[in-house]
């Protein structure tokens, strides 16, 4: 493994982990807070944070992954091989899939329609309490889930390779 890919990957799992843990924050703790306050006052907050996000270093890690995660399962396919380089391609195919993906064909739209809605609108609360809440929760853990296992995959393949490395030196 490269020396540019190995401190890469070091620099992912670190990335998928920060990730995850926003994600695994409002699963946790953010969404039940919200939805324990008036429809009105969670629709709201929640606009104000899909705004917000755009602004700030989440961006920058989410979607930056994506190219990494793309490089680091190539190289795991095509340069590693068996065994640690499997783990590396099934890390990175799981960022993608399970939490870039679930993003854009899930949470996104979710968000989207709620942006175009008016907080203290009959139509918004409904949409709030029966429709994004549930749904927007449970991708919203698939999307964590999906984040720890990335970073758990690529650190048993670097340690893995490294392990390897050692016993044929």
């Amino acid at each position: 493994m490269s020396g540019f890919i190995f401190y890469l990957s070091h620099l992912a799992v670190l990335a998928y982990a920060l990730v995850g843990g926003v994600f695994l924050a409002f699963s946790d703790f953010i969404m039940r807070a919200l939805s324990l306050t008036s429809g009105q006052g969670g629709a709201e907050a929640m606009q104000a944070i899909n705004r917000e996000v755009f602004r700030w270093i989440f961006m920058v890690l989410f979607l930056g992954l994506v190219p990494v995660s793309l490089l680091i399962a190539a190289h795991g396919v095509l340069v590693v091989g068996h065994g640690p380089g499997t783990l590396m391609m099934l890390a990175g195919l799981t960022y993608l899939v399970g939490c870039f993906g679930v993003t854009v064909v899930f949470n996104v739209p979710m968000n989207e329609t709620l942006a175009g809605m008016e907080p203290s609108a009959d139509a918004t609360l409904d949409y709030w309490s029966c429709t994004y809440l549930p749904r927007w929760r449970f991708w919203n853990t698939v999307r964590t889930i999906a984040c720890g296992l990335s970073a758990a995959l690529l650190l048993f393949a670097l340690a893995w390779a490294a392990q390897s490395q050692a016993q044929a030196a």
